[in-house]
């Protein structure tokens, strides 16, 4: 066998030279590089995320206990988000970001320990106080639950609540990480917290039931948000000291910045608990929508969460620093490409819905009828898919200018709204109506928060490259036309017969797609893989500046 050559042996070397960089938890990422890292870790959680809702599938099923399983969380999502939890580090990293830019150091540091310090003792008295009152607050929510499930939903629910401590704090540290450009640690923290519950499940389901998820869970939020994120703080030389001043202005800042979030409604967080008030009304509704939309939220996590978690200390620099233009050209640019590639993966996730979701689910106590039914609601939500990518990047350049008082208004106004179309949709549709009006909530939210932007200068619509959009729209429909026609043609049902479908169904859609682009002369491709991203511009800044060649 001929020796390889040198230029073989010098770029696998390069090659793995630079993986190993990049998985360096010290390492500074790029946008591009912190993209890829984040999808990659998202889609490890996801994956686990998806083993245990199999598991869960598997052992008990859709019906009462696992309703009251999946309801148990929305009372901990409910504290988690009134003290603004679910975009702590968003809003904190735009004020540390500013400072370390400027080269405050201190004054970051001080942001960073009155903010965990004010704001965990706080946590911790909103949970006592929502443990104390957790009976009366679940059976206003659930007021359909039969006495056994909304005793086990209570029980369960007071296990989980002293997680969003946990949480709360995690997501400071992980604003600190992510405004150094360090995203390892924080891409982990989910992979811990669902491999816990998975841990959980298998060490004490025989034991303790489905309650066994709930302990999994509790100490998952330890592991991950919490543990994990510490460890990598204090490996970048972070301290944490204690510090109750609040007259702290770093911290009045962010009071003012969060106050709107815990204020407002978002439809993103409001989705899911609507979707379980009307479902609780149906015997394991709400597990049959919760599987759809946690296999939803994998593409969701890649395509949006990921792009956007990466992009938003880089959203939040840029606009810092006045660079205005390529702040806009930034989110214009990561928008077409995240929304256009979302619309072509639509066309195959709705017509491949059935036998991805009885592959995924079908086994054990969860059988083909609560496959066909999750699918409907599954191929349902997948058309939202590009809607639910571009509003997170579009919330996250908003809260990069250090406006969160208009978006939140916009979105406590749409989730009002929205609430007539849920119940309009519920009482003509049935359950599948729930679906639908999730779709169209979140197409009024994207819509209203675009056009905020916009009317305000800061990301014109005009300057997205709406006709590559448009191509990857004509795409996607030809190919979802193609696909469906194939899938129409081949039963699903058996794990064998599932995966013909979505082998068949899958080479359709390739080849639609590749024809599509080509036929339309598409620049979807080489955007998706060029090397520097336009937020990249930010990156060589930051090393000029560190260089001395750039002021503040």
């Amino acid at each position: 066998m001929p020796p390889s050559s040198p230029n073989a042996s010098d770029a696998t070397s390069g090659f793995l030279s630079r993986i190993g960089r990049v998985l360096r938890p010290s390492h500074q990422h790029s946008a591009l590089s912190a993209t890829l890292l984040l999808m990659a870790s998202v889609m490890l959680a996801r994956v686990i995320g998806y083993l245990r809702e199999m598991y869960v599938a598997w052992a008990f099923g859709a019906g009462p206990k696992t309703d009251a399983y999946v309801a148990a969380f929305q009372i901990p999502d409910y504290l988690f988000y009134l003290l603004a939890g679910g975009t702590t580090s968003i809003t904190f990293i735009s004020i540390y970001a500013r400072h370390t830019s400027r080269g405050e150091e201190e004054r970051a540091q001080k942001a960073f320990d009155t903010t965990i310090t004010v704001m965990s003792v706080i946590a911790l008295i909103g949970t006592v106080i929502v443990e104390f009152f957790t009976p009366q607050i679940a059976r206003l929510i659930f007021p359909d639950f039969t006495a056994e499930q909304m005793a086990l939903c209570v029980y369960l629910t007071r296990v989980l609540l002293p997680g969003q401590i946990f949480f709360y704090a995690g997501g400071i540290v992980s604003g600190v990480l992510l405004s150094r450009r360090m995203f390892l640690y924080p891409a982990l923290s989910p992979v811990f917290y669902g491999m816990s519950i998975i841990v959980g499940g298998l060490l004490g389901a025989h034991r303790f039931g489905i309650a066994a998820l709930a302990y999994g869970a509790l100490a998952g939020s330890f592991l991950g948000p919490f543990l994990i994120n510490s460890i990598g703080a204090a490996k970048t030389g972070l301290s944490y000291h204690w510090n109750f001043d609040i007259r702290n202005p770093e911290f009045r800042e962010w009071v003012k910045l969060s106050i709107p979030l815990m204020l407002g409604v978002s439809l993103v967080s409001a989705d899911d608990w609507i979707l379980r008030y009307f479902a609780s009304a149906g015997a394991g509704e709400i597990s049959r929508l919760n599987y759809a939309k946690r296999l939803f939220a994998l593409p969701i996590s890649i395509l949006g969460q990921a792009a956007g978690q990466a992009s938003m200390p880089f959203f939040a620099r840029l606009f810092g620093e006045r660079k205005r233009k390529e702040f806009a050209d930034s989110v214009n640019g990561s928008v077409y490409r995240v929304g256009s590639a979302a619309l072509l993966v639509t066309a195959l996730m709705a017509t491949a819905a059935l036998p991805l979701v009885d592959l995924a689910f079908h086994r054990g106590r969860f059988n083909f009828q609560d496959a066909q039914l999750t699918a409907t609601y599954f191929a349902w939500f997948s058309l939202s898919l590009a809607l639910w990518s571009a509003q997170g990047l579009y919330a996250r350049a908003f809260y990069a200018t250090g406006n969160t008082l208009v978006p939140m208004v916009a979105s406590t106004l749409i989730v009002i709204a929205s609430l007539p179309v849920y119940s309009t949709m519920f009482h003509h549709f049935g359950f599948a109506g729930l679906a639908m009006a999730s779709d169209l909530g979140i197409l009024m939210h994207t819509i209203a928060i675009a056009w905020l932007l916009h009317s305000r200068r800061l990301v014109r619509l005009d300057e997205l490259p709406s006709i590559e959009v448009a191509k990857a729209l004509v795409t996607a429909v030809v190919a979802g036309l193609a696909c469906y026609a194939v899938a129409s043609r081949l039963p699903a049902g058996g794990w064998r017969r599932d995966l013909v479908a979505l082998v068949a169904i899958g080479a359709t859609w390739l080849a639609a797609v590749a024809a599509g682009l080509w036929f339309t002369r598409s620049h979807l491709w080489q955007d998706l893989r060029r090397r520097r991203a336009p937020l990249e511009v930010e990156s060589s800044a930051i090393v000029q500046r560190t260089e001395g060649g750039v002021q503040p």
